[in-house]
This record gives C-alpha cells, structure tokens and sequence, in this order.
C-alpha cells in the first residue's frame, strides 16, 4: 500500500494527496475525531497492512474464527485523534513525534501511533512511524508521506464531518 519509493539524486520526490475529515469516535459518538486520508486510503488502512506480518507472532492461533477476528483486531487499532483537543493548528507543527491516530479506547496516549512531522514552506512531511507501546518493533513500514502544504492547508481549513467512520469492515485477507 506504500506507494513511496526513495528517491535518487536528480529524482522528485512523490508527492501524496492528503484529506482531513471528521466523524464521530467509536468509544464516544456525540464528539467527532479527526479521520486522515492518504492518497485516498484512511491512515488506519495503511497502518493495519504495514504492521498485519509484526501482529502474527502475537495474533496467531488465538481465536476461534482466526482469519475474520485477528483482521477485526488489526483494522480496529486505532481511533482518530479528538477534535476538541486537537486544533487544525497542532498538525501543522514542526516535531520530531507527533500523534496521529490514538487508541480506541478513548485515551489517545493509551496506544499512539506517532511520526515525526517536518513543515516547510512547500511541504508536510510524515515519516518514522512508530508505535510507542511496541518499541521492538520499531519505525514501522509506512511512510514517508510528503503533501504539497497549500492543499494540506486547504484540507485543514474546512475538513467536512461525516455521519460515520467511513473505514468499514476489515478487507478480506488481512487477518493472520
């Protein structure tokens, strides 16, 4: 799913399209949460294919339907980000780590999925993902994201507010 390739010296860089949305939380639906699309897959779905091989070790052979349930485990890993404590500004931030996705329990710092942001005048850059509660696995294989800044800006100003979490059942073939 990570259609990002390093680029050589004389090469551009692959510029990936972003959206910022809002929908109602899972843990709490009377208060929205940020949803992130890359190149029009929700963040979560790339998060849930590039860690589906790191969850086998701990994922397999504990479910009764282990295909249909491990796939509903890894694909509903993470939740957006609340709206009300995090402003359109504090995506826009220069950091080394930063959160982008939280835990579905409600509790953002519960279970992170956090990357380091570089902000220029032309780009936003997303890179190093990782998730904090499961340093062995280190910086995950997502990424990087560039964005042109004005149209990650433009889809910070007005990001629309869906009636649901539009990620839907996990896809077929994601479970271990």
């Amino acid at each position: 799913m990570n259609r990002y390739r390093a680029c050589t010296r004389g090469e551009r860089a692959v510029v990936n399209e972003i959206e910022f949305f809002h929908h109602p939380a899972e843990s709490a639906p009377e208060f929205p949460v940020w949803g992130i699309r890359v190149d029009g897959t929700d963040l979560r779905a790339h998060v849930a294919w590039a860690t589906r091989e790191l969850w086998r070790p701990e994922l397999e052979d504990q479910f009764e339907d282990q295909e249909r349930e491990s796939a509903e485990q890894i694909w509903a890993g993470f939740e957006g980000l609340w709206v009300r404590e995090f402003s359109p500004a504090s995506f826009l931030s220069d950091v080394d780590e930063t959160p982008l996705l939280g835990c579905p329990c409600g509790i953002w710092q519960c279970a992170p999925l956090l990357a380091s942001r570089r902000v220029t005048g032309t780009t936003v850059t997303w890179s190093t993902f990782r998730l904090p509660f499961r340093e062995q696995w280190g910086e995950l294989p997502v990424g990087p994201f560039v964005f042109r800044r004005d149209a990650y800006e433009a889809s910070l100003t007005a990001p629309p507010l869906l009636p649901e979490d539009p990620l839907g059942p996990p896809p077929p073939g994601l479970g271990v």
